[in-house]
């Protein structure tokens, strides 16, 4: 008899539902692709719909409910970490408590209640409480293509840990290694965040992409002032700087007068070399932390593998150091590292670590792409576009992939929505918005005409795994986008002394290799290999792209604007597509051209969504 597994992580942000059956993932998703709420933090009721329609149960025919975090633990850090900071965090005391007794210290009572709106016979004795970071870890190591290996967990805060390392064998994982809070290495990442005008669990990947722009001029004075940094990665942060433990910012006064700069205010002050430099050097501090981290573990234990977890595991450019440096022969990322992932975790330590289930390692790993989420018929497309009044071609998929590459090969911004939605922060190719390499203007136009955002966003290459090797440093898988690597020298295009004297954003307007708009301004390149196995359909039109141009690489972005989740639906897709600049949309193998749909329904998303 097949026993099923609902995990669930919720109530502090990005909650998601994630099911398995006998041990393999059937589905999962984040609630706020069905809410359109970016990072909603409610119970995941239509995430946990989805997945018991995947796999075609009821929910009282779901055998256990795991949710990723233990809230009393959680209250006890809250209120000890207040009576240490006392008188100093009275204000955020007064905010936070309200909350915690009406709602989250008792978050086992609501999550059955929320579950008895569906099935009022449900069964409490079904509901178990795993640890926020075992959660994260079971979630990377279980899903890996490892029999044994480090875990490294790190992220803001979970319970009171901040950071972990857990050592897995075979079903086995036990945790041996923690740092508590408030010393976490995500939180001063955030900080940093906040101090360079980007909102806290949102914007840390901007001050990533901003790092390349600037000199890590700042970086000695961290690890001086901030920092107190060990030879085994161990470390701990001097609190006189912070306010994240018991205020209401995550930095004071001292900090700002460390730099000699105020924090930015976001969206009115402008983005100065100062905090391109600022960002250059936080980033530069967490390479280091990182690396000394994994070499001293991979030293200690002997193990060769290393799986990663948690927030700061998205932190592509930290990883592509790491998985360089050797120190572990082979490196693997959760593709959905951050909160959403702990809601897989949850059910995965349910099914290894709880019920002593043996584990069957897949070679390439259990993730299936990481394509787990929901995918739509044509007749549900064409019945959803027909209701939005749209103008679209039926076309075979041949056809569909023939008319998208051509729009590719003529500069064209196209929409892409096909097959399972993916799980985790990255659209891979189920949910993209999709651009030529080659051109010297795709970065800039899909930045301010179709995402919206800021014009130094760096975008990521689509590459088949068969012809990485030819275009970038990499010969390694990468189907997650979460390792940065350097473009090949000879794909380069040498900067120009004059060039080479530019400062910080000026340097985004200079051609740096012949695929210019996925390239940094470092060369680097968050790489996606693209895999006939677990994306036959994507795998087919970049093949289709380079059959056409010579080129085997393709822009690949989220299908969204900024501030907006991931589309969804094929509602979603279709308004996307008439609010920004797209020029084509592929939806199943319905194909629709901007300039033949209706203009009265061209709507401005320039507004519409909080920016992020």
């Amino acid at each position: 008899m097949s026993i099923a597994i609902l995990g669930i992580s919720a109530f502090y942000h990005d909650s998601a539902a994630a099911l398995i059956v006998d041990g393999k993932i059937v589905a999962a998703a984040q609630e706020e692709r069905f809410t359109r709420k970016k990072h909603d933090p409610s119970y995941p009721k239509h995430a946990i719909d989805y997945c018991l329609k995947e796999a075609k149960l009821s929910l009282n025919q779901v055998d256990y409910i795991a949710f990723y975090d233990k809230p009393f633990l959680k209250f006890e850090r809250l209120l000890e970490t207040y009576v240490a900071f006392a008188p100093k965090g009275l204000q955020s005391f007064r905010m936070s408590m309200p909350i915690w007794l009406r709602e989250k210290l008792f978050l086992k009572d609501m999550l059955i209640k929320e579950v008895k709106k569906t099935d009022k016979n449900f069964n409490i004795d079904k509901l178990m409480f795993g640890e926020h970071h075992f959660s994260h870890a079971a979630s990377a190591f279980y899903a890996s293509p490892f029999e044994e290996s480090v875990v490294i967990t790190l992220d803001g805060v979970g319970e009171w840990a901040t950071t972990t390392v857990a050592i897995g064998r075979g079903h086995e994982l036990d945790i041996v290694k923690e740092i508590h809070f408030p010393h976490s290495l995500g939180l001063l990442y955030s900080a940093f965040t906040y101090y360079t005008g980007f909102r806290v669990n949102s914007g840390e990947y901007k001050v990533m992409g901003l790092a390349p722009y600037g000199e890590p001029k700042y970086k000695k004075l961290i690890l001086d002032k901030l920092l107190d940094l060990k030879e085994d990665g161990s470390f701990r942060l001097d609190q006189s700087y912070f306010n994240y433990a018991a205020g209401l910012t995550m930095v004071n006064q001292k900090f700002a007068d460390l730099f000699g700069e105020p924090v930015r205010k976001p969206e009115t002050d402008e983005l100065t070399q100062f905090h391109m430099d600022i960002a250059a050097s936080v980033q530069a501090v967490t390479e280091k932390v990182v690396l000394m981290m994994a070499r001293s573990l991979a030293k200690e234990y002997n193990i060769p593998n290393l799986c990663m977890a948690g927030g700061v595991a998205l932190n592509c450019v930290a990883n592509g150091k790491i998985l360089r440096d050797k120190a572990f022969k082979e490196i693997w990322i959760q593709p959905a590292s951050g909160d959403a992932g702990g809601a897989l975790g949850g059910a995965l330590a349910v099914w290894h670590k709880e019920l002593n289930n043996p584990r069957v390692v897949n070679p390439n790993d259990a993730m299936q792409g990481s394509y787990l989420g929901p995918a739509y018929k044509q007749d549900t497309i064409e019945r959803e576009l027909l209701a939005c009044g749209a103008k679209f071609d039926s076309v075979g998929e041949c056809e569909m992939i023939e008319q998208t590459a051509q729009a590719l090969a003529d500069g064209k911004a196209v929409g892409w929505f096909q097959g399972r939605m993916e799980f985790g922060p990255r659209s891979l190719g189920g949910r993209s918005i999709l651009g030529d390499p080659r051109s010297e203007d795709m970065q800039k136009t899909l930045n301010l005409k179709v995402k919206y955002r800021e014009s130094f966003r760096p975008f990521a290459p689509s590459v088949l795994r068969e012809d990485v090797a030819d275009w970038f440093e990499a010969n390694y898988d990468s189907p997650y986008m979460l390792l940065v690597d350097n473009v090949k020298e000879d794909r380069r295009i040498k900067m120009t002394k004059e060039e080479e004297s530019l400062f910080g954003i000026d340097k985004l307007n200079i051609k740096r290799s012949n695929i210019p708009a996925v390239t940094h301004v470092d060369y680097s390149a968050r790489i996606q290999t693209v895999h006939k196995e677990t994306n036959p359909k994507y795998h087919a039109l970049i093949s289709k792209f380079k059959e056409k141009t010579g080129c085997s690489v393709v822009v690949n972005t989220s299908f969204n604007v900024r501030g907006e989740p991931i589309v969804g639906t094929p509602k979603d897709a279709f308004r996307c597509f008439m609010g920004t600049g797209l020029d084509l949309l592929a939806i199943g193998n319905f194909v629709l051209k901007k300039e033949k749909q209706n203009l009265f329904l061209l709507e401005s998303y320039k507004e519409k969504y909080e920016l992020d």
